[in-house]
């Protein structure tokens, strides 16, 4: 497969998938907002959506086999992304006043791009980087 069309394959994978994954977040987070600080359901919503992330994302979306490693450095690909949307998810409902079911939607949007750079390196690691066309 081409490298232009094997990353476009790629990105809609990983899309495909972070919509699973939103889904899933988003329910753990409906879940445990019912007893738990929003902040606090946030993080527990995301620690769970993200191993099931790494699984998924290493045979769908890279094809590559899940070993201890990777999903050890996994952490790192949503590290960006946690923070981008706990500063967004903050912002959006203390300082914004947006509902607080609402906001880690919205936040999670910013940090896609950014989360799909960083889980290839450490996916691929002798992955040519991505060229920009």
């Amino acid at each position: 497969m081409r490298s232009s069309s094997l990353m476009s394959r790629q990105m809609f994978t990983f899309a495909v998938i972070g919509a699973v994954n939103t889904g899933t977040y988003y329910c753990f987070y409906l879940l445990f907002l019912t007893y738990l600080p929003y902040l606090v359901a946030h993080v527990a919503a995301t620690v769970l959506s993200m191993v099931g992330s790494f699984f998924l994302n290493a045979r769908f979306t890279y094809r590559t086999r899940p070993t201890l490693r990777k999903f050890l450095l996994f952490p790192l690909t949503n590290a960006a992304n946690f923070l981008i949307t706990t500063a967004g998810v903050y912002v959006l409902v203390d300082l914004m006043h947006f509902s607080s079911r609402f906001a880690p939607l919205l936040a999670s949007l910013v940090a896609i791009p950014v989360t799909f750079v960083v889980s290839r390196r450490i996916m691929l690691p002798k992955a040519e980087p991505a060229r920009i066309a």
